[in-house]
């Protein structure tokens, strides 16, 4: 029986090789933090289909959302993929599917719009600029580098991610802010969300800033983090046009599937839909 180990050098080789995929650099970051997780709890043993499998258990006896083990085993069995070891490949957990999105995490547009007053009346123009700019166009938090003085003034940016290129057009209330912002600050050319340093404004620092603002705005923090702007965005978008393919590719999805995800509504909502049928005499 072919004995597989695995090491810190080709833990090391697959994390170069998500790279050349042009993975985010939070894709890359979470993918690894799950393979250096399933090495340690391996503690030197042999990499074998029932080692995953029981890695797999223990993550749910440790009641791990099926959602968050499963994305674990996805970056598992991508290294198995990329070292051959197809043989260890593990099966996902069987998740029924999803009618309603949770209320806890739902970000409404009474929320969106208590984050973005009390940005501005802090002084967090940029903040507040940034979540515009995120729930205005759709774009990930990850594409906000993106959003270049040259594209703004074309009114629409290329982005380029994990071997797509999309198009992503800027509405024109939200061009006229941003080159307003950038002419504030001496921006003449290139990203407009800049650090004071003058370098790109992070994923994790956005994110960061957001949870803090949250706390004065009177949103619930569970409620608040960039990819739930897009979401906005995607519920926002869908209501006014009813053109899920339009969307996706809007989005950047592969998957019509991917796009329906964003689409849930809540229970409460879907409550009111089925009192309007009226069929209930």
């Amino acid at each position: 029986m072919e004995y597989f180990k695995l090491t810190a050098e080709r833990i090391a080789a697959y994390g170069r090789y998500l790279k050349q995929e042009e993975r985010t650099p939070a894709t890359l970051e979470k993918y690894l933090r799950d393979v250096r997780a399933f090495s340690l709890w391996l503690d030197g043993e042999a990499v074998t289909r029932e080692a995953v499998t029981g890695w797999k258990d223990r993550l749910l006896a440790e009641r791990r959302a099926p959602s968050t083990v499963n994305a674990a085993l996805s970056a598992l069995n991508g290294l198995f993929r990329f070292l051959g070891w197809e043989g260890c490949r593990a099966r996902f957990v069987k998740v029924q599917r999803r009618l309603f999105r949770d209320p806890a995490r739902e970000l409404t547009r009474p929320d969106y719009e208590r984050l973005i007053a009390t940005a501005r009346e802090l002084g967090k123009e940029r903040l507040a600029l940034v979540m515009e700019t995120i729930c205005a166009t759709g774009v990930r938090v990850s594409e906000v580098r993106y959003l270049t003085v040259e594209a703004v003034q074309r009114g629409r940016a290329e982005i380029s991610l994990k071997g797509k290129v999309r198009v992503i057009l800027i509405p024109t209330k939200l061009a006229r802010k941003l080159l307003k912002y950038a002419k504030k600050n001496k921006t003449a050319s290139g990203e407009i969300f800049l650090t004071g340093n003058g370098k790109s404004l992070s994923r994790r620092q956005i994110w960061a800033e957001m949870k803090r603002l949250c706390v004065r705005a009177g949103v619930e923090p569970s409620r608040v983090f960039p990819h739930n702007l897009r979401h906005l965005f995607a519920t926002a978008y869908y209501r006014a046009y009813r053109d899920i393919a339009k969307l996706a590719d809007v989005l950047g999805h592969s998957s019509i599937e991917t796009t329906r995800i964003y689409l849930l509504t809540s229970g409460a909502e879907h409550q009111r839909q089925l009192d309007r049928l009226g069929l209930v005499s």
